[in-house]
């Protein structure tokens, strides 16, 4: 049966505050763990009022410390936003810390707007396709033996990028390492190098069918950063579950008060439920466009929804995430479809 996981980004309700949202996360990690999901994942953002999930690593290290079992991990850390050096003494320490249960999903958007993605970069522009795979090469490099060759070592035939430096926190903490994307240049790139690929469908899953379409024909377990046989997909979806369907609904306009408030440039915590959303027929036709990967209603509704969705994409892993004003009836919504989940998968 396909793999649920928890997809966090440490959302900031209206009257709340960043502390009140960081201990949210933590309560929240701790009963994504008892309801028995694999991994908590948490999504790098930057400038927003609604978010607090803008130190990714210091987040999972919070989460790993409040659990036992959970695998914790980016989904993802931007890595145009980073140096590869900086993310692998980050990650090789988190693995020293808490053991095989990190993950480390890379992504190659700002996870913000221009202007604070170029402050991010101190105007640097490193972000196509090319500097992303060699930057994964150079990762895979810094969690492995770490063996170069005059002070070198050769990622992609005549690129040479350690010059030398190694991050000793690191060296065979064999950290696992994702690509994410939402289009066939990320799974292009994913495959490429024999990685997991984890589709960001939950608000981009325009080119969903053909990004692991791509993913699977360029898969080459051959690759030196391979780190696993055969291709396997994870994809985003939104949930909001609640014991009645309208109930759900009611709760889900908080989540598409965010995402309207994204897409006109506000950036202000999460709104409190509303019967009806006030927003032209053209946002509505967007929202409901880019939001269409959402399992909203009962339990066995949303877990009707989300294996169909799987076998419709032939996906491994469906990874999971949903606000709420209240952060109480956000837990409910996760644990009331991880029990539907176990049920089905008990009969």
């Amino acid at each position: 049966m396909t793999a649920l996981s928890v997809l966090d980004l440490a959302p900031i309700v209206q009257g709340s505050t960043v502390a009140d949202a960081l201990a949210s996360a933590t309560s929240f990690a701790r009963a994504v763990e008892e309801a028995g999901y694999r991994r908590l994942w948490y999504a790098e953002h930057h400038n927003t009022e609604a978010l607090a999930s803008n130190s990714t690593a210091l987040l999972i290290a919070n989460a790993a410390a409040a659990t036992s079992t959970l695998r914790v991990g980016s989904g993802g850390i931007m890595l145009p936003n980073h140096s590869p050096l900086a993310v692998a003494e980050a990650f090789g320490t988190l693995a020293n810390l808490y053991g095989p249960r990190i993950d480390l999903g890379l992504g190659r958007a700002p996870g913000t707007d221009p202007r604070t993605a170029a402050i991010l970069r101190r105007g640097a522009r490193d972000d196509d396709e090319q500097n992303f795979a060699n930057n994964i090469r150079l990762l895979a490099w810094y969690f492995g033996e770490q063996v170069d060759d005059s002070d070198s070592v050769l990622l992609n035939d005549s690129v040479q990028l350690s010059h030398g430096v190694h991050a000793e926190v690191a060296r065979n903490t064999h950290v696992p390492l994702w690509v994410l994307g939402s289009s066939t240049a990320g799974a292009a790139i994913a495959g490429q190098l024999g990685l997991p690929y984890a589709a960001a469908s939950h608000f981009a899953p325009f080119q969903l069918s053909e990004a692991i379409w791509t993913y699977r024909q360029m898969f080459n377990p051959s690759a030196p950063t391979a780190q696993i046989a055969e291709p396997y997909v994870m994809a985003g979806a939104n949930l909001m579950v609640a014991p009645t369907h309208e109930e759900a609904e009611y709760l889900f306009t908080s989540h598409q008060q965010m995402f309207l408030g994204i897409r006109r440039g506000e950036r202000g915590p999460i709104r409190p439920p509303v019967r009806e959303l006030d927003w032209a027929p053209h946002e509505e036709q967007m929202a409901a466009s880019a939001l269409r990967v959402s399992a909203v209603g009962t339990p066995a509704e949303a877990a009707e929804f989300l294996r169909a969705f799987a076998a419709s994409y032939g996906v491994d892993e469906v990874i999971l995430t949903g606000y709420a004003h209240d952060p109480a009836l956000r837990e409910r919504s996760f644990s009331l479809l991880a029990e539907e989940w176990e049920r089905v998968a008990a009969a």
